[in-house]
């Protein structure tokens, strides 16, 4: 995985959990900061390792 698609599975991943639009930096505090429920950042967090354990695997077993 490339950092094109790294960025682009991380903003996905916001996306769908945290209703950000981007992870970009807009210099603003009311674009920048957001206030989550600790389970949404949970959520957050599994599907990004999942993610991460899935492209592991793919390395390990391209076939699948």
């Amino acid at each position: 995985m490339n950092r094109r698609e790294l960025d682009a599975l991380l903003t996905a991943i916001a996306r769908k959990h945290l209703q950000l639009d981007t992870l970009q930096t807009r210099y603003s505090d009311r674009l920048d900061f957001h206030d989550c429920a600790v389970w949404v950042i949970r959520d957050a967090l599994q599907a990004a390792f999942d993610a991460g354990v899935a492209h592991g695997r793919s390395l390990v077993n391209p076939s699948n």
